[in-house]
């Protein structure tokens, strides 16, 4: 199989975080508009790429109120910051599944991450003729790295919003067809 185009299929895709809430529990969200395009290359993987553009107006925690401070320039900053974009810099095969480092870029600063990837999974035709893949990637981040610093001090000590956020993207993508002249 030669290399490939699949653009991310926004339906099918999204972008899953977990962060710590009041020391106790777990706040858990997702980013619901994912696009941009995978270069797949199964010969040899690590000639394929992936950029993804996530709409960070598409965050959705389940509380409006809560969405809408995330939203804030005490975070995201969506207004200023409207994506959060993410490109391959290079992939490699670890113990079966695939590391995928990049950079990033998250309230407009960019750091070098690796994304734990399982997949991509065997192409599947879809019943109106489109060939698919997906995959999932996990990572973790600490959101001060990218200027996310607003906290409160709890009163019995610690903080309301914890520092490492979890990191997970479901893909579904859409091989591009090949153009005729």
């Amino acid at each position: 199989m030669a290399q490939a185009t699949f653009q991310i299929d926004p339906t099918h895709s999204a972008a899953h975080f977990s962060v710590r809430h009041m020391m106790i529990s777990n706040v858990r969200g997702e980013f619901t508009k994912v696009s941009g395009k995978v270069v797949y290359d199964p010969d040899n993987p690590a000639q394929s790429s992936i950029e993804a553009i996530i709409d960070t107006g598409s965050i959705n925690t389940r509380d409006a109120q809560r969405d809408g401070h995330l939203k804030s320039p005490d975070f995201l900053d969506a207004e200023k910051f409207p994506v959060i974009e993410f490109r391959s810099t290079g992939i490699k095969c670890v113990d079966g599944g695939w590391a995928v480092t990049g950079n990033l870029t998250i309230h407009g600063v960019t750091h070098a991450v690796t994304l734990d990837v399982d997949g991509p999974t065997p192409e599947v035709r879809d019943p109106w003729g489109n060939v698919r893949i997906g995959a999932s990637a996990t990572t973790k981040i600490d959101r001060k790295d990218f200027g996310l610093t607003w906290n409160s001090v709890l009163e019995t000590g610690g903080l309301m919003v914890g520092e490492e956020v979890k990191i997970t993207i479901e893909l579904e993508a859409v091989r591009e067809q090949a153009q005729t002249a």
